[in-house]
């Protein structure tokens, strides 16, 4: 079995899907910020490093993502992704803490300063 979450093949129907919906702003979301933060530094942390430099898991820092639109991260946290170690989330997290972290990962703003 592959331990590394390199293709999202099954995903790609529902993360375009999810795409291609509205999205709230960030002002919307209701979310607990420093709970979340403490979540991908610990959780996501634990596979994709607590830096997200990678790991177990691929690495999440904005150059790794930058061909996916935060919706679409939030739709891989929600499912997980089969054949790998990547769980979903979706019974853990929110639909808008989902996205937070999404949008999180996407700017920057949860990795750590080397």
């Amino acid at each position: 079995m592959k331990a590394r979450c390199e293709s999202v093949g099954p995903l790609v129907g529902f993360v375009l899907a999810v795409w291609l919906t509205p999205a709230a702003s960030m002002a919307e979301l209701n979310v607990d910020e420093a709970e979340l933060e403490n979540f991908v530094i610990q959780d996501c942390g634990s596979c994709h490093g607590l830096t997200m430099r990678g790991g177990l898991g691929p690495p999440l820092r904005p150059e790794d993502l930058e061909q996916l639109p935060a919706e679409a991260i939030a739709a891989i946290i929600r499912e997980g992704v089969d054949g790998t170690a990547m769980p979903p989330w979706k019974a853990l997290l929110s639909d808008d803490e989902m996205l937070w972290i999404g949008r999180q990962l996407k700017s920057g703003a949860l990795v750590a300063d080397d």
